[in-house]
């Protein structure tokens, strides 16, 4: 019995054990799910539509519904009232999600993902019971909350650094850091936002809740998937871990890039707002773009194949003709500037060339980690300049309006 105990410890589990090691919190956890939602379904009908006055101010997501957040409110009430009796502070339960998820990334990075996902899980559920019995219990303080928000902050950093330590030698790892990055953006964006005044209601995609929910059960049931697709395999690589690592990282800078849109907006009303279809528009100048690709390519094509002209000549004059296309096309349509022709035109120049300069550069370095193809450098390194440098330049500095005039008091 000992040995098989230390064996469960160690992770040496026949596939069927780390089935069932995997399946049984799973199960047991949807049977509790369940339950949960078919007696608050029968509760909502028989008394009336629930309301929890917190969780309908924080707002609900695509991914878990107000339905759903308002059903886990409910179905926590008796455990709330458990540790009510209990008297136990809201701080402890603060640093006991710490302390769970330490051993949820000690847990990954030793390759338990059903035991490390289920403790990240538990970890999340403190962070709701604490808040909730601290304002029940009225001795909610910002220090408290200052506790409570230092502490999340670690507790997303402990699985992931646990992940990345499972990850460390493969593309993974990657995915990882990403996710750890716009883990800690999101809260760090609306936190900075409300500094200068900022009142954010319920702005983004993924909030806490959302991931670690995404992330908890994905670690937590990918030994199941692995246990099916390849049962001999030591150390398999989770595939599901991976994709909700992968959507967690997603997500989290998507909600960050939402939190920031909107503080930029609420500070500074009269900047013009992002448009994805308009005049000025992301996709509009995208499409300039292709087209002065598209005739590059041609061009080049025609004066190879047909005229004979030397592949570097050729070369000189698609590129000379394309960014033609790529200046007149956005000028006209894209952003429908007045601007001098002559200045706008000596802009796109300088905008053009360190562009140039910056993917070349960049693809370089990028091809400096090993086993990284070539296509895919270029087309991670080109969407990153398009939206970081070349689309925000031409939007405000190369065919910007010209600002209005300040208007004069009369004397």
């Amino acid at each position: 019995m000992s040995d098989a105990f230390l064996g469960w410890l160690r992770g040496d589990l026949t596939p069927a054990a780390r089935i069932w090691t995997a399946a049984a919190p799973a199960l047991l956890l949807i049977g509790l799910v369940l339950g949960a939602m078919a007696a608050f379904a029968l509760r909502n009908r028989w008394r009336g539509e629930y309301h929890d006055a917190e969780v309908e101010h924080r707002g609900s997501t695509w991914l878990l519904g107000m339905w759903l957040r308002r059903c886990f409110s409910w179905a926590m009430q008796p455990l709330v009232a458990l540790l009510l009796r209990t008297r136990l502070p809201p701080a402890a339960i603060t640093t006991l999600s710490l302390l769970l998820a330490s051993g949820a990334a000690v847990a990954v990075a030793a390759g338990r993902m059903a035991l490390g996902g289920w403790l990240f899980v538990a970890a999340g559920m403190c962070d709701f019971l604490d808040g909730r019995i601290a304002r029940t219990t009225r001795v909610a303080s910002p220090s408290g909350a200052v506790l409570d928000s230092v502490v999340d902050r670690y507790v997303d950093g402990a699985i992931f650094i646990g992940l990345a330590w499972f990850y460390r030698d493969r593309w993974v790892l990657v995915a990882v850091g990403l996710a750890l990055l716009g883990s800690m953006l999101v809260p760090y964006v609306r936190a900075k936002g409300e500094a200068m005044g900022v009142a954010f209601p319920n702005v983004g995609l993924a909030q806490r809740p959302e991931r670690v929910a995404v992330l908890g059960l994905s670690v937590a049931l990918s030994p199941i998937v692995e246990a099916i697709l390849v049962p001999g395999d030591p150390r398999p690589i989770h595939r599901l871990a991976v994709g909700g690592i992968i959507l967690v990282a997603a997500t989290a800078h998507l909600t960050s890039l939402q939190r920031l849109v909107y503080a930029r907006s609420a500070l500074d009303p009269d900047r013009p707002r992002l448009s994805l279809v308009g005049r000025g528009s992301v996709l509009r100048n995208a499409l300039a773009g292709a087209m002065a690709t598209a005739c590059d390519f041609a061009l080049v094509v025609l004066l190879v194949s047909l005229l004979e002209l030397s592949p570097p000549l050729a070369t000189l004059v698609g590129c000379a003709a394309g960014a033609t296309v790529n200046f007149v096309t956005n000028r006209v349509w894209t952003f429908a500037s007045r601007d001098l022709p002559v200045i706008q035109g000596a802009r796109y120049l300088v905008v053009s060339a360190s562009s140039a300069a910056l993917n070349s550069g960049l693809v370089a370095v990028l091809l400096l980690l090993p086993d990284v193809p070539y296509a895919l450098a270029w087309m991670i390194v080109r969407a990153l300049v398009f939206a970081t440098w070349n689309y925000p330049l031409h939007r405000d500095y190369v065919f910007a309006l010209p600002a209005a005039p300040a208007e004069q008091e009369v004397p």
